[in-house]
Protein backbone atom coordinates (compact mmCIF):
# COMPACT_ATOMS: atom_id res chain seq x y z
CA UNK A 1 0.00 0.00 0.00
CA UNK A 2 1.26 3.86 -0.72
CA UNK A 3 3.09 4.91 2.85
CA UNK A 4 2.08 7.62 4.48
CA UNK A 5 3.82 11.09 3.98
CA UNK A 6 6.25 12.13 6.67
CA UNK A 7 6.78 15.60 8.07
CA UNK A 8 10.12 16.42 9.43
CA UNK A 9 9.47 17.44 13.30
CA UNK A 10 9.26 20.86 13.92
CA UNK A 11 12.51 22.15 15.07
CA UNK A 12 12.64 25.13 17.96
CA UNK A 13 15.21 27.58 18.46
CA UNK A 14 15.95 27.66 21.92
CA UNK A 15 17.22 31.59 23.21
CA UNK A 16 17.64 31.77 27.13
CA UNK A 17 17.85 35.34 27.96
CA UNK A 18 19.54 37.19 30.74
CA UNK A 19 20.25 40.64 32.04
CA UNK A 20 23.01 41.37 33.55
CA UNK A 21 21.82 43.31 37.13
CA UNK A 22 19.97 39.96 38.05
CA UNK A 23 21.82 36.59 39.13
CA UNK A 24 23.72 35.35 36.10
CA UNK A 25 24.09 31.61 38.48
CA UNK A 26 20.61 31.82 38.35
CA UNK A 27 19.74 32.29 35.05
CA UNK A 28 22.52 29.88 33.69
CA UNK A 29 20.75 27.01 36.18
CA UNK A 30 17.43 27.91 34.65
CA UNK A 31 18.46 28.00 30.91
CA UNK A 32 19.64 24.13 31.94
CA UNK A 33 16.96 23.25 33.50
CA UNK A 34 14.61 24.25 30.65
CA UNK A 35 17.06 22.57 27.90
CA UNK A 36 16.55 19.30 30.34
CA UNK A 37 12.95 19.75 30.34
CA UNK A 38 12.40 20.65 26.28
CA UNK A 39 14.48 17.07 26.19
CA UNK A 40 12.26 14.90 28.36
CA UNK A 41 9.41 16.07 26.53
CA UNK A 42 11.14 14.83 23.23
CA UNK A 43 11.45 18.81 21.40
CA UNK A 44 13.76 19.01 18.72
CA UNK A 45 15.50 22.60 18.89
CA UNK A 46 18.49 24.13 18.52
CA UNK A 47 21.15 25.28 21.30
CA UNK A 48 23.63 28.28 21.34
CA UNK A 49 25.62 26.87 24.27
CA UNK A 50 28.48 27.11 21.59
CA UNK A 51 27.70 30.96 21.04
CA UNK A 52 29.21 31.71 24.57
CA UNK A 53 29.82 30.01 28.03
CA UNK A 54 27.09 30.64 29.35
CA UNK A 55 24.44 29.95 26.28
CA UNK A 56 22.80 32.74 26.93
CA UNK A 57 21.17 35.92 24.79
CA UNK A 58 22.55 39.12 26.44
CA UNK A 59 25.12 40.90 23.87
CA UNK A 60 24.19 42.10 20.07
CA UNK A 61 27.29 40.24 18.93
CA UNK A 62 26.17 36.88 19.99
CA UNK A 63 22.67 37.59 18.79
CA UNK A 64 24.24 38.13 15.45
CA UNK A 65 25.81 34.72 15.99
CA UNK A 66 22.60 32.95 16.79
CA UNK A 67 20.62 34.07 14.36
CA UNK A 68 23.56 32.79 11.40
CA UNK A 69 23.01 29.52 13.68
CA UNK A 70 19.09 29.42 13.41
CA UNK A 71 19.25 30.32 9.77
CA UNK A 72 21.36 27.34 9.25
CA UNK A 73 19.13 25.13 10.52
CA UNK A 74 16.41 25.84 9.17
CA UNK A 75 14.12 26.07 12.43
CA UNK A 76 10.37 26.33 12.45
CA UNK A 77 9.79 28.56 15.83
CA UNK A 78 11.65 30.50 18.41
CA UNK A 79 11.65 29.90 21.89
CA UNK A 80 12.44 33.04 24.04
CA UNK A 81 13.16 31.52 27.19
CA UNK A 82 13.65 34.18 29.96
CA UNK A 83 15.89 32.58 32.85
CA UNK A 84 15.65 36.12 34.51
CA UNK A 85 14.79 39.25 33.53
CA UNK A 86 16.08 39.28 30.17
CA UNK A 87 16.97 41.68 27.54
CA UNK A 88 14.00 42.61 26.01
CA UNK A 89 16.09 44.43 22.48
CA UNK A 90 17.81 42.04 22.20
CA UNK A 91 14.91 39.40 22.39
CA UNK A 92 12.80 41.71 19.42
CA UNK A 93 15.75 41.97 17.18
CA UNK A 94 15.93 38.24 16.64
CA UNK A 95 12.27 37.54 16.53
CA UNK A 96 12.10 39.87 14.31
CA UNK A 97 14.98 38.96 12.00
CA UNK A 98 14.16 35.37 12.30
CA UNK A 99 10.58 35.59 11.28
CA UNK A 100 9.54 32.57 12.61
CA UNK A 101 6.45 31.86 15.16
CA UNK A 102 7.63 33.20 18.70
CA UNK A 103 7.12 31.54 21.70
CA UNK A 104 7.60 33.99 24.81
CA UNK A 105 7.83 32.46 28.59
CA UNK A 106 9.57 32.34 31.79
CA UNK A 107 10.15 30.25 34.94
CA UNK A 108 8.19 31.28 37.87
CA UNK A 109 10.06 33.55 40.20
CA UNK A 110 10.79 32.16 43.27
CA UNK A 111 10.62 33.21 47.11
CA UNK A 112 12.88 36.40 47.71
CA UNK A 113 15.85 36.14 49.92
CA UNK A 114 15.24 36.24 53.72
CA UNK A 115 17.20 40.12 52.93
CA UNK A 116 14.57 40.90 50.43
CA UNK A 117 16.88 40.01 47.28
CA UNK A 118 15.03 38.83 44.63
CA UNK A 119 17.43 37.01 41.88
CA UNK A 120 15.70 37.09 38.38
CA UNK A 121 12.41 38.86 37.96
CA UNK A 122 11.61 36.77 35.13
CA UNK A 123 7.63 38.12 35.27
CA UNK A 124 8.57 42.10 34.71
CA UNK A 125 11.15 40.80 31.87
CA UNK A 126 7.97 39.05 30.41
CA UNK A 127 6.17 42.47 30.63
CA UNK A 128 8.73 44.50 29.07
CA UNK A 129 9.27 41.93 25.91
CA UNK A 130 6.27 41.93 25.44
CA UNK A 131 5.91 45.65 24.98
CA UNK A 132 8.75 45.71 23.05
CA UNK A 133 7.84 43.09 20.17
CA UNK A 134 4.84 44.94 19.53
CA UNK A 135 6.78 47.55 19.15
CA UNK A 136 8.67 45.77 16.87
CA UNK A 137 5.65 44.41 14.87
CA UNK A 138 6.55 41.19 15.61
CA UNK A 139 3.39 38.57 16.88
CA UNK A 140 3.99 36.33 19.55
CA UNK A 141 2.12 33.87 21.03
CA UNK A 142 2.66 33.73 25.37
CA UNK A 143 3.43 31.25 27.80
CA UNK A 144 1.96 32.03 31.44
CA UNK A 145 4.80 32.51 33.74
CA UNK A 146 5.23 28.49 35.22
CA UNK A 147 6.98 25.87 36.93
CA UNK A 148 8.95 23.41 34.59
CA UNK A 149 7.16 20.81 35.93
CA UNK A 150 3.53 22.39 36.10
CA UNK A 151 1.39 20.80 33.07
CA UNK A 152 0.59 24.14 31.74
CA UNK A 153 4.42 24.39 30.09
CA UNK A 154 3.97 20.58 28.30
CA UNK A 155 0.86 22.02 27.05
CA UNK A 156 1.97 25.42 25.54
CA UNK A 157 4.73 23.95 24.19
CA UNK A 158 2.88 21.06 22.55
CA UNK A 159 0.36 23.73 21.14
CA UNK A 160 3.39 26.30 20.00
CA UNK A 161 4.61 23.10 18.18
CA UNK A 162 1.67 22.84 16.51
CA UNK A 163 0.84 26.40 15.55
CA UNK A 164 4.56 26.20 14.11
CA UNK A 165 3.23 23.03 11.65
CA UNK A 166 0.77 25.08 10.35
CA UNK A 167 2.84 28.24 9.95
CA UNK A 168 5.55 26.09 8.01
CA UNK A 169 2.78 24.08 5.85
CA UNK A 170 1.20 27.26 4.81
CA UNK A 171 4.32 28.76 4.24
CA UNK A 172 5.40 26.13 1.87
CA UNK A 173 2.06 25.01 0.58
CA UNK A 174 1.52 23.63 -3.08
CA UNK A 175 -1.57 22.20 -4.67
CA UNK A 176 -2.13 20.31 -7.54
CA UNK A 177 -5.08 21.09 -9.32
CA UNK A 178 -6.18 18.41 -11.50
CA UNK A 179 -8.60 19.93 -14.05
CA UNK A 180 -10.64 23.36 -13.97
CA UNK A 181 -13.39 23.24 -11.47
CA UNK A 182 -16.65 21.65 -13.10
CA UNK A 183 -18.37 24.78 -15.05
CA UNK A 184 -21.52 24.69 -12.70
CA UNK A 185 -19.34 25.03 -9.23
CA UNK A 186 -18.90 29.02 -9.40
CA UNK A 187 -18.46 28.74 -5.57
CA UNK A 188 -15.09 27.17 -5.90
CA UNK A 189 -13.63 29.49 -8.04
CA UNK A 190 -10.49 30.86 -6.61
CA UNK A 191 -7.88 33.86 -7.40
CA UNK A 192 -4.23 31.96 -8.03
CA UNK A 193 -2.19 35.15 -8.65
CA UNK A 194 -3.80 36.29 -4.83
CA UNK A 195 -2.90 33.15 -3.05
CA UNK A 196 0.69 33.16 -5.02
CA UNK A 197 1.31 37.05 -3.91
CA UNK A 198 -0.75 37.38 -0.52
CA UNK A 199 0.49 33.68 1.26
CA UNK A 200 2.72 32.27 -0.84
CA UNK A 201 0.43 29.30 -1.68
CA UNK A 202 1.15 27.67 -5.34
CA UNK A 203 -1.01 25.79 -7.59
CA UNK A 204 -0.09 23.25 -10.30
CA UNK A 205 -2.56 22.79 -12.90
CA UNK A 206 -2.19 19.70 -15.20
CA UNK A 207 -4.85 18.81 -17.59
CA UNK A 208 -7.33 15.60 -17.75
CA UNK A 209 -5.43 14.25 -19.90
CA UNK A 210 -2.49 14.18 -18.25
CA UNK A 211 -4.34 12.24 -15.53
CA UNK A 212 -5.78 9.88 -17.43
CA UNK A 213 -2.50 8.91 -19.19
CA UNK A 214 -0.72 8.11 -15.77
CA UNK A 215 -3.67 5.99 -14.60
CA UNK A 216 -3.20 4.09 -17.95
CA UNK A 217 0.30 3.84 -17.35
CA UNK A 218 0.30 2.79 -13.98
CA UNK A 219 -2.47 0.18 -15.05
CA UNK A 220 0.15 -0.90 -17.07
CA UNK A 221 2.93 -1.59 -14.78
CA UNK A 222 0.72 -2.99 -12.84
CA UNK A 223 2.69 -3.83 -9.78
CA UNK A 224 1.29 -1.13 -7.22
CA UNK A 225 -2.49 -0.79 -9.07
CA UNK A 226 -2.47 -4.92 -7.52
CA UNK A 227 -1.40 -3.97 -4.14
CA UNK A 228 -4.00 -1.25 -3.69
CA UNK A 229 -6.62 -3.39 -5.17
CA UNK A 230 -5.16 -6.19 -2.65
CA UNK A 231 -5.54 -3.61 -0.10
CA UNK A 232 -9.24 -2.37 -1.13
CA UNK A 233 -10.50 -5.94 -1.11
CA UNK A 234 -9.12 -6.43 3.14
CA UNK A 235 -10.00 -2.94 4.49
CA UNK A 236 -13.33 -2.84 2.65
CA UNK A 237 -16.97 -4.09 1.19
CA UNK A 238 -15.98 -4.12 -2.61
CA UNK A 239 -19.57 -3.89 -4.05
CA UNK A 240 -17.41 -3.09 -7.53
CA UNK A 241 -15.91 -5.32 -10.86
CA UNK A 242 -12.47 -5.97 -11.07
CA UNK A 243 -12.20 -3.72 -14.13
CA UNK A 244 -14.08 -0.75 -12.18
CA UNK A 245 -11.76 -1.47 -8.88
CA UNK A 246 -8.60 -1.80 -11.08
CA UNK A 247 -9.11 1.87 -12.61
CA UNK A 248 -10.22 3.13 -9.19
CA UNK A 249 -6.53 1.67 -7.96
CA UNK A 250 -4.52 2.85 -10.92
CA UNK A 251 -6.48 6.53 -10.31
CA UNK A 252 -5.18 6.57 -6.51
CA UNK A 253 -2.02 5.21 -8.04
CA UNK A 254 -1.73 7.97 -10.57
CA UNK A 255 -3.00 10.87 -8.49
CA UNK A 256 0.23 10.01 -6.08
CA UNK A 257 2.38 10.14 -8.77
CA UNK A 258 1.45 13.59 -9.86
CA UNK A 259 1.58 14.62 -6.12
CA UNK A 260 4.87 13.72 -6.10
CA UNK A 261 6.16 14.84 -9.85
CA UNK A 262 5.07 17.90 -8.86
CA UNK A 263 6.08 18.61 -5.55
CA UNK A 264 2.80 18.83 -3.85
CA UNK A 265 1.06 18.36 -0.43
CA UNK A 266 -2.19 17.54 -1.26
CA UNK A 267 -4.85 18.19 -4.77
CA UNK A 268 -8.16 19.40 -5.79
CA UNK A 269 -9.78 17.32 -8.59
CA UNK A 270 -12.39 18.23 -11.32
CA UNK A 271 -14.26 15.29 -10.10
CA UNK A 272 -17.07 15.01 -12.56
CA UNK A 273 -18.33 14.72 -15.39
CA UNK A 274 -15.34 14.70 -18.00
CA UNK A 275 -13.09 11.91 -15.87
CA UNK A 276 -16.20 9.26 -15.99
CA UNK A 277 -16.27 9.46 -19.72
CA UNK A 278 -12.37 8.34 -19.71
CA UNK A 279 -12.40 6.26 -16.79
CA UNK A 280 -16.11 5.43 -16.32
CA UNK A 281 -15.81 5.76 -12.23
CA UNK A 282 -15.87 8.22 -9.83
CA UNK A 283 -13.00 9.61 -8.16
CA UNK A 284 -14.19 9.07 -4.44
CA UNK A 285 -12.55 6.10 -3.03
CA UNK A 286 -9.16 6.85 -4.64
CA UNK A 287 -9.38 9.98 -3.14
CA UNK A 288 -9.90 8.17 0.36
CA UNK A 289 -7.29 6.19 -0.09
CA UNK A 290 -4.98 9.47 -0.68
CA UNK A 291 -6.44 11.16 2.11
CA UNK A 292 -5.92 7.78 4.05
CA UNK A 293 -2.18 8.00 3.63
CA UNK A 294 -2.21 12.24 4.82
CA UNK A 295 -2.46 13.34 0.80
CA UNK A 296 -5.59 15.37 1.24
CA UNK A 297 -7.49 15.10 -1.87
CA UNK A 298 -10.80 17.18 -2.43
CA UNK A 299 -13.71 17.66 -4.72
CA UNK A 300 -14.75 19.93 -7.43
CA UNK A 301 -11.45 21.92 -7.95
CA UNK A 302 -12.16 23.38 -4.49
CA UNK A 303 -8.59 24.79 -4.02
CA UNK A 304 -9.51 26.47 -0.77
CA UNK A 305 -10.83 23.36 0.79
CA UNK A 306 -7.31 21.63 -0.22
CA UNK A 307 -5.74 24.68 2.03
CA UNK A 308 -8.12 24.18 4.84
CA UNK A 309 -7.32 20.20 4.53
CA UNK A 310 -3.61 20.83 5.16
CA UNK A 311 -4.26 23.60 7.85
CA UNK A 312 -6.25 21.02 10.03
CA UNK A 313 -4.25 18.27 9.66
CA UNK A 314 -0.86 20.74 9.98
CA UNK A 315 -3.14 22.04 13.91
CA UNK A 316 -3.66 18.13 14.94
CA UNK A 317 0.50 17.89 13.82
CA UNK A 318 -0.34 15.44 11.29
CA UNK A 319 -1.57 12.47 13.28
CA UNK A 320 -5.22 12.20 12.30
CA UNK A 321 -6.75 12.40 8.77
CA UNK A 322 -9.37 15.05 8.10
CA UNK A 323 -12.45 14.82 6.17
CA UNK A 324 -13.40 16.94 3.18
CA UNK A 325 -17.82 17.47 3.45
CA UNK A 326 -20.71 19.51 2.14
CA UNK A 327 -23.26 21.42 4.67
CA UNK A 328 -26.26 19.67 3.09
CA UNK A 329 -29.38 19.64 5.00
CA UNK A 330 -30.95 19.88 8.64
CA UNK A 331 -31.07 17.08 11.20
CA UNK A 332 -34.91 16.02 11.09
CA UNK A 333 -35.41 15.62 14.58
CA UNK A 334 -32.03 17.66 16.18
CA UNK A 335 -32.86 21.72 16.42
CA UNK A 336 -28.84 22.10 15.75
CA UNK A 337 -28.06 19.01 13.91
CA UNK A 338 -26.87 19.09 10.58
CA UNK A 339 -25.80 16.48 7.58
CA UNK A 340 -22.29 16.31 6.73
CA UNK A 341 -21.80 14.19 3.86
CA UNK A 342 -20.12 13.67 0.20
CA UNK A 343 -20.32 10.84 -2.56
CA UNK A 344 -17.29 8.95 -0.84
CA UNK A 345 -13.76 10.76 -0.24
CA UNK A 346 -13.62 10.02 2.99
CA UNK A 347 -10.46 8.49 4.90
CA UNK A 348 -11.07 5.03 5.42
CA UNK A 349 -9.87 5.91 8.98
CA UNK A 350 -12.95 8.18 9.87
CA UNK A 351 -15.37 5.86 9.05
CA UNK A 352 -17.29 4.16 11.93
CA UNK A 353 -17.85 1.00 10.02
CA UNK A 354 -16.18 -1.19 7.28
CA UNK A 355 -16.61 1.13 3.87
CA UNK A 356 -17.91 -0.32 1.02
CA UNK A 357 -17.11 1.27 -2.74
CA UNK A 358 -20.04 1.37 -4.22
CA UNK A 359 -22.20 3.51 -6.46
CA UNK A 360 -22.75 7.18 -4.88
CA UNK A 361 -25.41 9.82 -4.38
CA UNK A 362 -27.07 11.37 -7.68
CA UNK A 363 -24.98 9.97 -9.75
CA UNK A 364 -24.89 6.41 -11.91
CA UNK A 365 -21.01 5.45 -11.87
CA UNK A 366 -19.02 3.83 -9.39
CA UNK A 367 -16.51 4.25 -6.89
CA UNK A 368 -17.63 5.66 -4.24
CA UNK A 369 -17.21 4.99 -0.66
CA UNK A 370 -19.90 4.85 1.55
CA UNK A 371 -19.75 4.77 5.47
CA UNK A 372 -20.72 6.77 8.16
CA UNK A 373 -17.98 8.42 9.81
CA UNK A 374 -17.12 7.99 13.97
CA UNK A 375 -19.08 10.15 16.19
CA UNK A 376 -17.08 12.41 18.92
CA UNK A 377 -15.73 15.36 19.46
CA UNK A 378 -14.86 17.37 16.12
CA UNK A 379 -13.59 20.38 14.75
CA UNK A 380 -14.79 22.28 11.48
CA UNK A 381 -13.20 24.76 9.22
CA UNK A 382 -13.07 26.58 5.64
CA UNK A 383 -10.30 28.71 4.94
CA UNK A 384 -11.70 31.10 1.83
CA UNK A 385 -11.77 34.75 0.65
CA UNK A 386 -13.45 37.15 -1.83
CA UNK A 387 -13.10 40.40 -2.21
CA UNK A 388 -9.77 40.49 -1.32
CA UNK A 389 -10.50 39.40 2.44
CA UNK A 390 -9.58 36.02 3.87
CA UNK A 391 -10.70 33.94 6.89
CA UNK A 392 -10.81 31.09 8.89
CA UNK A 393 -13.88 30.04 9.78
CA UNK A 394 -13.68 27.99 13.13
CA UNK A 395 -15.89 25.51 15.55
CA UNK A 396 -16.87 22.62 17.24
CA UNK A 397 -19.29 19.67 16.97
CA UNK A 398 -20.25 16.62 18.06
CA UNK A 399 -21.21 13.61 15.64
CA UNK A 400 -24.84 12.67 16.48
CA UNK A 401 -26.98 9.57 15.70
CA UNK A 402 -29.32 10.14 12.34
CA UNK A 403 -31.05 9.07 9.56
CA UNK A 404 -29.07 6.12 7.30
CA UNK A 405 -26.71 8.43 5.05
CA UNK A 406 -25.59 7.76 1.21
CA UNK A 407 -21.71 8.29 0.69
CA UNK A 408 -19.31 9.16 3.65
CA UNK A 409 -21.14 11.31 6.27
CA UNK A 410 -21.77 12.33 9.56
CA UNK A 411 -24.80 14.14 11.52
CA UNK A 412 -23.62 16.77 13.60
CA UNK A 413 -24.80 18.78 16.03
CA UNK A 414 -23.57 22.33 17.06
CA UNK A 415 -24.57 24.90 19.71
CA UNK A 416 -26.78 27.39 17.30
CA UNK A 417 -27.39 25.82 13.97
CA UNK A 418 -29.04 28.87 12.74
CA UNK A 419 -25.94 31.55 13.63
CA UNK A 420 -23.43 29.17 11.85
CA UNK A 421 -25.71 29.11 8.97
CA UNK A 422 -25.94 32.73 8.37
CA UNK A 423 -22.12 32.89 8.21
CA UNK A 424 -21.88 30.20 5.47
CA UNK A 425 -24.28 31.95 3.77
CA UNK A 426 -23.36 35.93 4.38
CA UNK A 427 -19.90 34.71 3.44
CA UNK A 428 -17.00 34.66 2.66
CA UNK A 429 -17.17 30.81 2.66
CA UNK A 430 -19.99 28.06 0.84
CA UNK A 431 -20.98 24.72 1.36
CA UNK A 432 -17.61 23.00 2.01
CA UNK A 433 -15.99 22.64 5.12
CA UNK A 434 -13.42 20.21 6.54
CA UNK A 435 -13.81 18.26 9.37
CA UNK A 436 -11.72 16.31 12.10
CA UNK A 437 -11.47 14.23 14.72
CA UNK A 438 -9.93 16.43 17.59
CA UNK A 439 -10.47 20.36 18.93
CA UNK A 440 -7.20 21.72 17.20
CA UNK A 441 -9.53 25.33 17.29
CA UNK A 442 -6.84 27.09 20.08
CA UNK A 443 -4.15 25.66 17.66
CA UNK A 444 -5.79 27.17 14.43
CA UNK A 445 -6.90 30.37 15.84
CA UNK A 446 -2.69 31.09 17.52
CA UNK A 447 -1.63 30.33 14.36
CA UNK A 448 -3.71 32.97 12.24
CA UNK A 449 -1.84 35.62 13.95
CA UNK A 450 1.30 34.30 12.03
CA UNK A 451 -0.43 33.28 8.69
CA UNK A 452 -2.28 37.21 7.88
CA UNK A 453 -5.41 35.33 7.83
CA UNK A 454 -9.06 36.49 10.14
CA UNK A 455 -10.04 33.51 12.34
CA UNK A 456 -13.72 33.79 12.53
CA UNK A 457 -15.55 31.39 15.33
CA UNK A 458 -18.98 30.22 14.34
CA UNK A 459 -19.42 30.46 18.20
CA UNK A 460 -19.01 32.98 20.54
CA UNK A 461 -15.82 31.22 22.38
CA UNK A 462 -13.58 33.63 21.46
CA UNK A 463 -12.49 34.14 25.41
CA UNK A 464 -12.76 30.68 25.71
CA UNK A 465 -9.89 30.15 23.22
CA UNK A 466 -7.83 32.80 25.35
CA UNK A 467 -7.95 31.40 28.41
CA UNK A 468 -7.40 28.24 26.63
CA UNK A 469 -3.62 29.96 25.86
CA UNK A 470 -3.48 31.06 29.33
CA UNK A 471 -3.55 27.85 30.39
CA UNK A 472 -6.48 28.34 33.22
CA UNK A 473 -7.64 25.22 32.25
CA UNK A 474 -4.82 22.98 33.13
Amino acid sequence: MLEEIQMKPIKLAYAPTRRSIFSAPDAVKYRNLTAQRLQELGVDFVDITDINEEGLLYCEEDRLKMLEKFRAAGVDGLLLAHCNFGTEYLCARLAKDLGVPVLLWGPLDERPEPDGTRLRDTQCGLFATGKVLRRFGVPFTYLTNCRLSDPVFAQGVRDFLAVCNVVRTFKKMRILQIGPRPFDFWSTMCNEGELLERFGVELAPVPLPELTAEVKKAIADGTEVEKTMAYCREKMEVEVTDDQLRNIAGLAVAMRHLIAKYHCQAGAIQCWNALQGELGIMPCAANALLNDEGIPIVCETDIHGAITALLVEAAANDDTRSFFADWTIRHPDEPNGELLQHCGPWPLSVAGCRPRITYPLAFDCPGSLTAEAKHGEVTLARFDGDNGQYSLLLGNAEGVDGPKGMGTYLWVKVDNIKRLEAKLVEGPYIHHCVGIHKDVVPVLYEACKYIGVQPDLYDPIEEKIKAYWRGESV
